[in-house]
């Protein structure tokens, strides 16, 4: 469906320049795929003699979208080549200049080919049949080749096909990617262990991001791949453009609760290989920073546990606790309270007292939060502004939690507490070595490591 109106003198110049550099774009991008092409010729298959043609029939259309083998045997009976043009529509819009200043919004055209389309659906007997019939296994009119195709879909059996037919393992997208670089889903590791099988070259990064395939695992979780890279000799601490490692990019990588362990696990093995875990960004942000702002308790406790730095700050200033606490209200159902509680334990440096009623405003949403944070402090003033920042329907929610915090303003810490505080400020900076070899009973031992008792005392 498209939109049309007429426009002024004005906007129709503004527009047709507009289109003219898009146009040169458009050109500037399909010469960079064909030198591409080039480069990579030595190990593709001959391009066809005679040019492509468009295929419009709607029957060949419907027989390789649906991987209809029969209709596309019969098809194939009367075709002398098997490299088509199949026109498709892009989700880009984009204006066309209609007649008498009319201009349109339309949806781009793109093309594509059948090769791709079986291979990215995982049709394998119409592959076949396809790359029997002299099908370019690496024509990519797309800017994708077939290989790229079947890897993105996991469709392991036509990567076979594919490479067995002479497709090149590291042929490059007209984006710069590799097939190695789209698999992205556990369903695609055997797809990964066949390419590199064939040659794959494990270490080479993408044109943009400049990821190579480990980042690309690391990003997705994707343990099976991480451990498949590194044992073809993948680089652990390669950088991308923006200084990310592979272990960087999984500690920043958006996690939802149930992904919390296979990110863990992941960032484990990177590490169990050698992964650095103080190196930074350009935004001088370690894995420890990343690993705050993505509330991964896991891992925050993985790389505490391995030597990081809890107070090194980041370009921005920002210090691995203030991470947290700034994405603890849209966290809750990764416990962002059981990082403060690391953090703390290894020795961060608390919020200054000031600036309490501002983590209140922002952390009452997480009760337990705010319950380890007040507990490293020996004295406390609350004010009436406390109760003030606090919505009702919260303090209705945790009732004796909120109101115990609002007593400070009159009411003493306890002495048990006190104690508490006193030697942990004597083991200020050891805590985390020296509590778990102290002869103490259990529950003393979780009361003096900040174990939550939904109330203070």
């Amino acid at each position: 469906m498209a939109l049309s109106f007429p426009f002024s003198n004005g906007a129709l110049r503004s527009l047709q320049l507009e289109a003219e550099e898009l146009e040169k774009w458009e050109k500037r991008k399909k010469l960079r795929g064909v030198l591409r092409s080039s480069v990579n010729s030595h190990c593709s298959v001959k391009a066809p003699s005679q040019p492509p043609r468009v295929c419009t029939d709607p029957l060949f259309h419907q027989a390789i979208f649906t991987g209809d083998l029969v209709a596309l045997q019969t098809y194939m009976e009367v075709e002398t080549s098997a490299n088509f043009l199949i026109s498709t529509r892009s989700h880009d819009l984009r204006w066309r200049c209609q007649q008498a200043g009319i201009w349109s919004l339309t949806y781009e055209e793109e093309f594509t080919c059948p090769l791709y389309v079986t291979a990215n659906r995982g049709y394998s007997d119409c592959l076949q049949l396809l790359l029997k019939k002299g099908a370019d296994v690496d024509f990519s009119p797309g800017g994708e080749s077939a290989l790229h195709g079947a890897c993105q879909g996991g469709h392991n059996e036509c990567v076979r096909l594919l490479l067995r037919y002479g497709a090149n393992p590291n042929v490059e997208s007209q984006d710069g990617i590799l097939p190695l670089h789209c698999c992205k889903t556990p369903e695609s590791f055997r797809c990964a262990k066949l390419l590199l099988q064939y040659g794959a070259h494990i270490n080479r990064q993408t044109e943009e991001e400049e990821f190579t395939p480990l980042h690309v695992a690391a990003q997705h979780a994707l343990l099976e791949h991480v451990d498949l890279y590194l044992r073809y000799g993948a680089a652990v601490d390669k950088r991308s453009i923006n200084g990310e490692t592979p272990l960087s990019v999984a500690c920043s990588h958006p996690q939802a609760p149930q992904e919390l362990d296979r990110y863990y696990q992941v960032c484990k093995h990177l590490i169990k290989n050698g992964a650095n875990i103080h190196t930074r960004d350009k935004d001088q942000q370690s894995p420890l920073h990343l690993a705050c702002k993505t509330a991964n308790p896991q891992v925050v406790e993985l790389l505490l546990e391995q030597g990081a730095e809890v107070n090194a700050m980041s370009y921005s200033g920002n210090t691995a606790m203030q991470n947290i606490l700034q994405v603890t209200s849209y966290k809750l159902q990764n416990h962002p309270e059981l990082i403060v509680r690391a953090l703390l334990n290894h020795g961060a440096i608390r919020v200054w007292p000031g600036a309490l009623i501002k983590v209140l405003r922002y952390c009452y949403s997480s009760p337990r939060t705010v319950e380890v944070l007040l507990n490293t402090y020996s004295k406390l003033r609350g004010t009436e502004e406390w109760a003030e920042v606090v919505p009702e329907e919260e303090q209705q929610k945790h009732f004796k939690f909120f109101q115990s915090v609002f007593s400070l303003s009159h009411c003493p810490r306890s002495l048990q507490h006190l104690c508490r505080c006193a030697l942990r400020s004597h083991l200020e900076g050891r805590m985390a070595q020296t509590l778990p070899k102290l002869p103490l009973p259990p529950p003393l031992l979780q009361f003096l490591q900040l174990h939550f008792e939904d109330i203070l005392y």
